[in-house]
Parts: C-alpha cells; structure tokens; sequence
C-alpha cells in the first residue's frame, strides 16, 4: 500500500505538518452528481473570491430558460397596469384625476356623445341609474369621444353644458378622447384589453359601456345598444345591493 504523501511529508518535515498547506491537502474536496459535469472544487476561483471552500454550488435551475422567461414575466406584469386604479386622466377642465379616488365604488365607464341616436335614451337612463345608486357607491364616468359619426363635435364645456342642463347629468364627464387607433387613451386600451367584444376588441360605436368592480378590475362590457337600465342587476350585485 502506498503511503500518504501527506503522513510522508509530516514525518519528513514537522513544520510542514502545521501548516496551511497541510491542513488544505487534508480538506475533503466536495462531491457533485455526476450528471452535472462539475469537477470538485478544490481551491477559491480567481474570478470569484468571494466564495469559499465550503460554499454550495451555484443552482443551475437559475440559469434555465424557463427561469428567466418566468423573471421577464414577472417584470413585465409589475410595468403594467393591474387595475383602474392605475390610470390618471384629464377631467372637462384639463385638469389631472388620479382614479384611485374611485377605490371601493362599483364604475360604469361610457364613451358619450351629443348628436348620436342613442344619446338621449342612454343619457336618461344614465342619470337614473346614478341617481338611485349614487349613495350605494355608484360613480359613472363619461368620456366624451368624436370618433365614430362626428358627433361629438363640440368642446369640453358645450359637452358638460349639454349633459348637465339637458339630462341633469352630476356624475363626472371627463376630456374629449379617442377610443380607437395609436391616439387611443391609455385608459381605454386597457379597457378593451380587459374585456374584448364580440368582434374584437375595438369600440365598434358611442356608449359603449364597462362595468368595473370595488376592486379596479372590468367584469362585463356591454354594446352601445344595451341600455343602461338593463344593466341594473349587474350593478346591484356588484354594489351588494338588495
């Protein structure tokens, strides 16, 4: 049987057997699976000083392609916006409003116009709905938009003029937007993301409405010809409500 370098050099040399070189010849050197093809480390790495002897091996799952796919997700979602309550927009005014101040209250969201054929059954009905549901934590907020048709021509204070003193309108009317195409509001292509229509996620035409729970999130959205009172039960759920 061969002898020990290690005892031979002790025996040969007593400093030696002292020394840090010694003790380092008799430190055991890790073991690794070998399915991972990794050699034992036996001494610190020059481009890594910072780890010892001792230290466990770098986790190779970090390193897999399905790790930094989930890391760019992760990323991603937290840039994005997770709620209505995200978003702040111009009022009639031009001034900002943050909608975190809608937290806790059920919203219809509802692109309006002036000169539409549904103008006036949707804004009759709209007054009604906010009216008898206001106190319950009810806030419908109109977006006034001239996408489709032209009509929605005038300008922020003809539009709340209008709403106001025709259809006794105290819910708030925001900024003129669009709702369609690159110019669209950050607000909508977040509404449309949240709840596509029946072909496709484009506003297809005025009064186009989403309702938004106590939480920021879309839960429905409904056509331009569904009426507002229509959806009464839905709000009353949503609020409730008996």
């Amino acid at each position: 049987m061969l002898s020990s370098p290690i005892r031979t050099l002790s025996r040969q040399n007593p400093i030696f057997a002292s020394s840090p070189a010694a003790s380092l010849l008799r430190a055991p050197s890790q073991s690794f699976p070998s399915s991972l093809g990794l050699s034992p480390i036996v001494s610190r790495s020059p481009h890594h000083p910072s780890r010892s002897l001792n230290s466990p091996p770098l986790s190779l799952s970090s390193l897999s392609p399905n790790s930094l796919r989930f890391d760019r997700a992760m990323a991603s979602n937290s840039d994005s916006p997770q709620s209505i309550y995200d978003f702040t927009v111009k009022d009639a005014r031009g001034k900002d409003v943050d909608l975190g101040i809608y937290k806790g209250k059920v919203l219809m969201i509802v692109n309006v116009a002036s000169q539409c054929g549904l103008t006036n059954s949707n804004y009759t009905e709209l007054t009604q709905l906010y009216q008898k549901y206001k106190d319950q934590g009810l806030e419908i907020l109109a977006f006034p938009c001239n996408q489709f048709g032209s009509q929605e021509p005038g300008n922020n204070e003809q539009i709340v003029e209008f709403a106001c003193t025709r259809f006794k309108a105290e819910y708030p009317i925001f900024d003129k937007v669009e709702v369609n195409g690159k110019e669209a509001a950050p607000i909508y292509k977040f509404l449309k993301s949240s709840k596509g229509g029946l072909f496709g996620d484009g506003i297809k035409w005025n009064f186009t409405k989403f309702l938004v729970n106590k939480e920021g999130k879309v839960v429905e959205r409904y056509a331009p010809t569904t009426s507002p009172l229509s959806i009464e039960y839905d709000i009353k759920k949503l609020l409730g409500a008996s």
